[in-house]
Order: structure tokens, then sequence, then C-alpha cells
């Protein structure tokens, strides 16, 4: 064990704490197994009512994934060392999924990637007025994954695949209307919320005592921008959603919607600023983004998604563009990426779907057929 991941049992509550801050709790390999370890233990622990997720510092409760140490992994060859983290990380989100006693994740500050993986699968999710959220993948030409295609997936009209494809970043009223957490806690009652987890007087209603400590969000920017961004990235193609969202910026009327009329007053610059993410982003990681949510409407379960997911992983752990993502965002930090290919029209359909349906390696759980 090491100090990066704190766990403590007390009246009932097993609280679990990422304790990386200067790394914004960035997920290792070793701290997602330490994790695990803690929460399999938990579930026969009969000291153990409920579990207390959250992230050390000011700054957030985790950043995501290491990617500096997929990168090494990568760059060494050491594929099979990067698929078990994969394997490790899908399975510790799906305990958390289906752990048999009460998560309380608390999402303070920023969450994203990896992050997600481990609290927007949990019982209750809470964030605060601090809460930053984002699957970010696709700025490093990479895809969505711990589960985050299937919360993509499910988030009312088209508004996963706008926050998939463009790497969006949600605050609290974002996340509750997207899906991705439950209720707003001001940051300041945190403690006295993890307190009141622990006094309570029904072991079996922790989404009630977290709700007393509810606030109403304030209005989603992101709901406002629905009516433009269903017609829009409706389209079949991220070339079709670059092309309308173009129009749509021009004063044209798309899928019967026109920025002028639109409950967004900016409908028409925040589109235009849409479009030119789009055309910035590694046309590979963009084209599978997109297949990978609409496939995952049609997955019955959290862990046929994950098995999609991690056929994605591993075939992009060899490619070009999450290297060169990486180098460009992280390492060198010069933010100009050279994408290979460099155009949506070059990314090969057929491809695509070969990778998302075939197994090119041992499945995240070995007696499951492939979905």
């Amino acid at each position: 064990m090491t100090d990066d991941i704190l766990a403590a049992v007390a009246d009932g509550v097993g609280h679990a704490t990422l304790n990386r801050p200067k790394a914004l709790n960035a997920l290792s390999f070793a701290m997602l197994r330490e994790l695990a370890g803690v929460m399999k233990a938990w579930v026969d622990d009969p000291e153990v009512g409920l579990v207390v997720l959250d992230g050390a510092g000011e700054r957030g409760f985790s950043a995501g994934g290491d990617i500096r140490e997929l990168r090494d992994f990568a760059l060494e060859g050491r594929q099979e060392e990067a698929q078990a983290f994969f394997r490790a990380e899908y399975r510790l989100d799906d305990l958390i999924a289906e752990f048999p006693k009460p998560v309380v994740a608390l999402m303070d500050g920023i969450t994203m990637g990896g992050g997600i993986g481990l609290t927007g699968h949990a019982t209750v999710r809470v964030v605060t007025e601090r809460s930053r959220l984002a699957m970010p993948e696709t700025r490093i030409g990479f895809t969505p994954d711990v589960g985050g295609s299937y919360l993509l997936s499910r988030a009312p009209g088209e508004l996963g695949t706008y926050l998939g494809l463009n790497a969006a970043t949600m605050d609290a009223a974002d996340a509750i209307h997207a899906g991705f957490a439950d209720v707003l806690v001001p940051s300041e009652h945190l403690g006295h919320l993890v307190q009141a987890l622990a006094e309570r007087a029904d072991p079996g209603t922790p989404a009630e005592i977290v709700r007393l400590f509810d606030e109403t969000p304030g209005q989603s920017r992101l709901a406002l921008k629905r009516d433009w961004i269903d017609a829009c990235y409706s389209a079949s193609t991220v070339a079709g959603i670059i092309e309308r969202l173009r129009a749509l910026a021009a004063g044209e009327r798309v899928g019967g919607v026109a920025a002028a009329e639109s409950a967004d007053p900016d409908a028409a610059a925040n589109a235009a600023s849409a479009a030119d993410e789009l055309e910035a982003l590694s046309p590979t990681g963009l084209t599978f983004t997109l297949a990978a949510i609409r496939r995952a409407r049609t997955l019955p379960e959290l862990r046929d998604v994950f098995e999609q997911e991690f056929r994605l992983v591993t075939w992009f752990m060899r490619q070009h563009d999450l290297l060169e993502g990486i180098r460009a965002q992280v390492v060198d930090k010069d933010r100009n990426p050279k994408w290979s290919p460099a155009s949506l029209a070059e990314v090969d359909a057929g491809l695509v779907q070969r990778v998302l349906t075939e197994a090119v390696a041992e499945p995240v759980w070995a007696d499951r057929p492939a979905a």
C-alpha cells in the first residue's frame, strides 16, 4: 500500500480518499489496485454500511487516469500492462456501480476522465459550486472510456454527443442536467454531510440525508444549447455535424432551428466555436468517439459498454494520435498536435466498425461474450 489511497472505517462509513493532490489525484495503476482492494474488503465488512469517495486537496476529485504512465506503456511497447491497467480500472468502476452498499461520491472541483469512472456510476453523485466535469479524451486523440460513453449515450438528446466530441466542461447544473450527477451541495457543507452520514439513524437512506444539504442549481447553460445541439449533432458523421454547425452560425435554419430563435442567446457564436474545436481535434478520435456513443445507445448493460471501450482503448494505445495528443497537451505543452490521418475523409469507416466489435485481446470479463 502507498499513501495515494487513504481508507478508514468509522461509525459505519468506509471513507476512501484519493490522496495525490499535487497530480490532481491522477489515477495510477497502483492506485486503482489499492482502491479495488479496499472496496472489495468493504463488500463483506459488517462495520461498513456505506462508502464515501472523495479526493484530497482543494483542486478536485481527480483529473483522470495518469496519462503519462499510459504514454510510457505505449512508448515502451508494454501493451499487456496497458491492457491490465484498463481492465483493473473498468473492473473497479463496475464494482462501484454494482456495490451492494450505497456509495456516495463527492465530485468537488475537477472531475474528469477516470474520475468520472469512479463517481459517475455511484449510488449518490454529489457536485458543488466548484465542480468541473468532463470527458476530455478527444483533446488527446483518444476516446471516452471508464463507462463515460455509457453516460454520454444516455444524456438528453444529443448533449452527450456534444460533450463527448467537443470534450466540453460541465458545471454543477450542467452535470445534473446531463445525468452525470444527482445533487448540488455547497462545498462548505461537505464536512457536515459526511458527519451526518456517519450519524444517520437509518443506514438505508443516505440519499435522503444528502438531500438535506441539497441546493437547487441555477440554469444549466448546457440545457439552453440543446435546441441547436440536437439539430447539429444528430448528423450521421462528424463532417456532417461540422457542416450543420457552420450553416447555423451563418444564419441558416438547421433541422427547424435558427440561431436567432434559439434559447441560447449566443447560439451562432457557440456553434461556430464548436465547429472550430472539432476541426482542431483528431479526426480519428472524433470518428471513433461518435461511433462509440451511437453504438453504446444500443447496448443493454454497462458491462457491454465497458467491453466496447476496452476494444477501443486497446486499439488506440497502438496509434499515433494518442501519443501525439499526450505529447502536445501534457509533455511538450505546445498545444500543436500533428494528427495522422489529418482529415476526417481519410478515416476508414470500415476500420471503425471492426475495432468496435472485434476483440483483439482478452476481454475485461473473460466469460462474457462480445456485444
